[in-house]
């Protein structure tokens, strides 16, 4: 199947997922970044007269604003704005009261969880399901936040390599600013997804085709699917009670 025809599969199958569901409609936060670009824009084929997009700006970056304000343009779509910078700094500001310390890691996944609880007030009051921005290489190293943007309803891109998101974002008119940037979840400044990670999004995809790469990138990658299994199953249940 080419991906163009893939696709088009996948407009149908959020259709089919979405009546099951007995709602009407999809939404998804956009960030600037391509995964988010992609579901979007899928989003908007699946459900022209029923689906939303959300940009929820928390500390995030000029670049990210100005791809978000491109690709809103150039895919004519319907977008909302969720400033979260006061409910951020103010739940960090309660929790620091507290005393506790706090990561920088921690602090980024709080902005995650945020989002996530806005998207979700916004899609049960819209009849909507929650759409996942994360990529098949995300998603195999559990590089998303748990109940954060790893808490969706649907996940359309999770059998997609990053490369195979390029070339769909290509085919459905994302914005040239948006598809060469540099992978980012924005999770403070200058972070860069790869960066993170410790290698690139290419090395992931070779994994993952089952193609060699070199042994401290295997290594790594089932290393961390390893410990990110927690994040793509659910929470751990004791055996039944009985009398």
């Amino acid at each position: 199947m080419s991906l163009a025809k893939y696709l088009d599969y996948l407009v149908e199958w959020l259709q089919v997922e979405v009546k099951k569901s007995g709602q009407t409609g999809v939404i998804v936060g956009v960030s600037g970044g391509i995964d988010s670009a992609v579901v979007a824009a899928l989003a908007k084929k699946a459900f022209p007269n029923s689906y939303l997009t959300v940009w929820m700006p928390c500390e995030s970056s000029d670049l990210d604003n100005t791809c978000k304000e491109q690709l809103v343009e150039q895919l004519q779509l319907k977008n909302l704005v969720v400033d979260l910078k006061a409910p951020f700094a103010a739940m960090v500001a309660t929790l620091k009261a507290s005393g506790s310390k706090l990561t920088q890691l921690a602090l980024a996944n709080t902005k995650a969880r945020l989002r996530m609880t806005s998207l979700y007030a916004l899609a049960q009051s819209n009849n909507a399901l929650v759409l996942g921005t994360d990529n098949a290489d995300e998603w195999h190293i559990g590089y998303f936040t748990k109940f954060g943007d790893g808490g969706v309803d649907l996940l359309p891109l999770v059998h997609l390599l990053k490369s195979q998101v390029r070339e769909a974002a290509k085919l459905l008119n994302v914005p040239e600013i948006i598809i060469n940037r540099a992978p980012t979840a924005g999770l403070w400044s200058d972070q860069t997804d790869e960066s993170e990670i410790g290698f690139s999004y290419d090395l992931i995809d070779d994994y993952l085709s089952g193609k060699a790469v070199a042994v401290d990138v295997k290594v790594r990658i089932e290393h961390l699917h390893k410990i990110s299994e927690h994040k793509r199953t659910s929470a751990p249940m004791p055996k039944k009670y009985q009398s």
